[in-house]
């Protein structure tokens, strides 16, 4: 839910080169009059998913010949070690039903650690694969969330946080490598957010938000008692965050928009207190990090909803090109001695697949895997394009559009707009099965970003602060309009979808807007603002307060967010919905969507309700994906497609 809620688990994208357009126009080469093949839900998420790097390690064995990965392949998502020459891939752990991510092999041999929840809880726990196929959970106390934190300098210890000290905090503890015996190396009794720390072990950064508009970042140095510095003293609204550390842990790379809407990176000197700037774009700097032996330094910005990616060698300044196709890189990693660096490349119509580059004088790339169902044919896929369209008020929103092929004046498409989750979050270019499923069934798609989104600077992303419901939902109403204006799009057919705060749009849009959509998928979408601000889990305690700054406080807001949520207004709604649900979602419960489908029944109103027992906030078993994906066909087929 919100920026920070989704920088915790939700999840974030991919896409290919474009050029943002204004104006319709733009489109006109696109139609295609030969046939286009179409393809079932199974065919389309028989294409291997591979973990995002937000949630999953990926790195390069000890020899650098093999990389881990995780991959839904059997079905839940598991992990692999990659043969870094053929691409063999082999299967490293067997769970069936719930999924895990691979963090790490241990430095030394092929012992592996994974993470894994209870079927989407996100009560994570960190678990050790031995040489002999064996697993062991390292973080076995009931109730407990933990990650994985880096390894030592020497790379004898590891280390984890959990809170099984307090469900509200996240300690640090050193795991040693051989016999796992642990020490605590910090205990969390402010309750901040870990962000990293440097390579010698001395230094740690945490974070704090204050509001959704102002955080700070705090400096530890172990070696002199473990107490909490702020290095972020300032006046008024300015968001800083943790970068990580240089490998000399002389600096810490700090994220920050004093300087303009957008996040720069700025190094901060942990012994003398000086900062001086060190990466700027006319976009949010996503990331920046380091190669092993700190030979190469990387910087991603995030470009107009796809990311730019630069490689530069330390000691000469000199950018380093990467031979490959165009498309969004992923998941930066390097083998032990630099020589060799393994990612993840993808674009609209290709999913994510595994590239490794060999650097020094002779550079040159290899593709190891091929995600792509072999079934489909990627030029039956479609391309999206970058567009802004104008809201009610003038504010320009930008929006991810795709166009069905052999769409055309002749031939109109219906159309959904598609809200993603957060607030704050961004609908970004690159692969989506979900999408390309929807697009190849004839369905124009419509990814709007909203007011509230990331990416676009900070005034845009503050001006739904406390107006929830409100302005963003009425730019996503004029996403509407906006396909209306299209020559190719059948204006009498458009729906909207979403999920998480997505989905709270769609019930939003139907409940005060019921006249806007002619019908609304919602996918564990927030009802009833009320209990799910009272029932956020005590994990997120270092962001309450700014969630609450955003949102309005439980305590003393009620009666607005009573206004704002559609399940106390749910008489209006009179459109056809489709809910999708997780019981175990520990974000939005079972019972938001349980209340919903009773009371818009009631109205004689066609509601259809799947509810997934094994999953939680977003779907990980691909036999559920494919499930959800069959029925938003079915459903717009018969109640948008099918509408007179």
């Amino acid at each position: 839910m919100k920026k920070y809620l989704i920088a915790s688990s939700l999840l974030l994208a991919l896409g290919a080169c474009s050029e943002s357009e204004d104006h319709a126009s733009s489109y006109s080469a696109s139609a295609v009059s030969a046939p286009v093949k179409t393809y079932s839900a199974e065919a389309f998420f028989n294409t291997t998913s591979f973990a995002p790097a937000s949630s999953a390690g990926f790195s390069f064995s000890p020899d650098g010949k093999s990389i881990l990965v995780t991959s839904d392949e059997s079905g839940v998502f598991n992990s692999y070690a990659v043969n870094a020459e053929t691409g063999e891939r082999t299967q490293l752990t067997a769970s069936r039903s719930s999924s895990n991510f691979g963090l790490t092999y241990f430095p030394g041999d092929a012992r592996m650690l994974f993470t894994a929840d209870g079927g989407g809880d996100e009560l994570n726990h960190i678990w050790v694969r031995e040489l002999d196929g064996s697993i062991r959970d390292l973080t076995a106390t009931e109730k407990t969330k933990a990650s994985f934190a880096g390894w030592s300098a020497n790379k004898s210890e590891f280390y984890i946080s959990t809170n099984e000290r307090d469900a509200r905090a996240f300690d640090l503890y050193a795991y040693k490598a051989d016999g796992y015996t642990r020490r605590m190396v910090f205990e969390n009794t402010d309750a901040l957010a870990l962000s990293g720390g440097s390579r010698d072990g001395r230094w740690l950064a945490l974070t704090k938000s204050r509001t959704s508009a102002d955080s700070n970042v705090y400096l530890v140095d172990l070696e002199k008692g473990g107490v909490p510095k702020l290095v972020t003293e300032h006046t008024g609204n300015i968001a800083y965050g943790s970068y990580g550390f240089t490998p000399d842990s002389e600096w810490l790379i700090l994220s920050t928009n004093e300087h303009g809407e957008f996040n720069q990176a700025w190094a901060y000197n942990m012994l003398d207190g000086r900062m001086a700037e060190y990466a700027t774009a006319d976009w949010d700097i996503s990331f920046v990090g380091f190669s092993k032996t700190g030979k190469y330094k990387y910087v991603g910005v995030n470009a107009d909803a796809q990311t730019e990616l630069a490689i530069t060698e330390m000691a000469t300044g000199k950018a380093v090109t990467m031979p490959a196709p165009d498309g969004n890189v992923s998941g930066l990693r390097f083998t032990p001695d630099d020589s060799q660096v393994a990612f993840m490349l993808a674009s609209d119509t290709s999913p994510s697949d595994l590239y490794t580059v060999k650097l020094g004088t002779d550079i040159s790339a290899k593709r190891l895997t091929t995600a792509l169902n072999p079934e489909i044919n990627q030029a039956d896929l479609v391309a999206s394009t970058v567009i802004r369209y104008d809201s009610f008020d003038g504010t320009k929103i930008p929006s991810i559009l795709y166009r069905p092929k052999g769409a055309s004046a002749d031939a109109k498409v219906p159309a959904v707009v598609l809200v993603h989750g957060g607030p704050g979050g961004q609908t970004r270019r690159g692969y989506r099965a979900m999408v390309q499923h929807l697009v190849n069934h004839g369905y124009a798609v419509l990814g709007a970003n909203n007011r509230g989104s990331s990416g676009y600077g900070k005034t845009f992303n503050h001006m739904d602060d406390k107006r929830h419901g409100e302005g963003d939902l009425q730019d996503i109403i004029m996403g509407r309009k906006y396909l209306e204006s299209l020559d190719w799009i059948d204006g009498d057919k458009v729906g909207i979808m979403g999920g998480s705060y997505g989905g709270y749009m769609v019930a939003a849009a139907l409940a005060f807007e019921p006249e806007a959509f002619e019908v609304g998928v919602n996918i564990f979408g927030v009802t009833n603002w009320v209990r799910t601000l009272k029932s956020i889990p005590p994990w997120w305690e270092s962001f309450r307060e700014s969630l609450y700054d955003e949102m309005g406080d439980p305590a003393t807001d009620e009666e607005r967010h009573r206004r704002i949520s559609p399940l106390f207004h749910t008489e209006h709604i009179n459109k056809p919905l489709l809910v999708i649900q997780g019981a175990n979602d520990p974000r939005v419960l079972q019972v938001e969507s349980d209340e919903l489908v009773a009371k818009v029944k009631a109205n004689g109103v066609p509601v259809e309700y799947i509810l997934f027992p094994d999953e939680g906030h977003g779907f990980r078993v691909k036999a559920n994906r494919i499930i959800a994906s069959d029925a938003y066909i079915t459903f717009l087929d018969q109640y948008l497609k099918g509408a007179k």
